[in-house]
């Protein structure tokens, strides 16, 4: 899970913005331990609500002593919620989450072969240093739709969640005054105006078979590959 939040806020009554402090933004040791809490009594209410189904070896977690003393363990240890400032900016935040929030769970380019072995793909093992992190594997045709299928969401959940200034609720009213309050010009939403490019003229020879006048080529389309074409087929000699 992934949360981008401002340096930053309206105050409660609007008339000013409350800005963190330089250089620091909140206290990550708090911040952990604040979320190990919240996180562990959520997870008890959805039990004792019987909202959690366990399977195979975990079968035991569904009595309520059973889960108690599972989760027991998990208050002692330190939680860890990493927060930083980025590097690049902003702008290269949204970039990265981008690739994440809005593609499917692998790309096509990773998908190497498709025979009776199973499904072979790259990936990237990050424990690895060098050449060597990027390696191959091959599942079975079901095991490889059982992993792609976790990607899928859940009906009715979101993917992407908006709170505070950007709830839908009064997302242009707090936005308006917080750049009222920062000094801060929205950019134009008109659009650029458009800079008319040259025309290229066809020879002669490709004219209209209607009217008979010589077409204008306006724009040409590069034949690419589809954009969910299903994986190469080897067949190994």
């Amino acid at each position: 899970m992934h949360g981008i939040v401002p340096g930053g806020g309206l105050a409660p009554d609007g008339q000013r913005w409350v800005a963190c402090k330089p250089g620091f933004f909140l206290p990550v040791r708090v911040l952990s331990r604040l979320f190990r809490r919240r996180f562990l009594e959520e997870l008890a209410t959805a039990h004792h609500t019987g909202q959690l189904q366990f399977f195979g070896e975990f079968v035991g977690l569904a009595d309520a002593r059973a889960f108690a003393a599972w989760l027991a363990p998990l208050r002692e240890v330190e939680w860890v919620v990493y927060a930083k400032r980025p590097f690049a900016g902003p702008a290269a935040v949204l970039a990265y989450l981008s690739r994440y929030t809005h593609r499917v769970a692998i790309s096509n380019q990773r998908l190497l072969a498709l025979d009776d072995r199973g499904v072979t793909f790259r990936w990237k093992d990050y424990r690895a240093t060098g050449k060597t992190r990027h390696k191959t594997m091959t599942l079975h045709a079901e095991e490889f739709l059982r992993r792609f299928l976790l990607h899928v969401l859940p009906g009715g959940l979101h993917r992407i969640r908006h709170y505070g200034l950007l709830a839908n609720a009064g997302r242009r009213e707090h936005l308006a005054r917080a750049r009222e309050l920062l000094h801060v010009v929205p950019t134009a939403a008109q659009p650029p105006a458009l800079v008319e490019a040259p025309v290229a003229i066809v020879p002669p020879t490709f004219v209209c078979p209607h009217c008979g006048a010589a077409m204008i080529l306006i724009e040409t389309f590069v034949r690419g590959e589809p954009i969910r074409a299903p994986p190469t087929l080897r067949v190994a000699a």
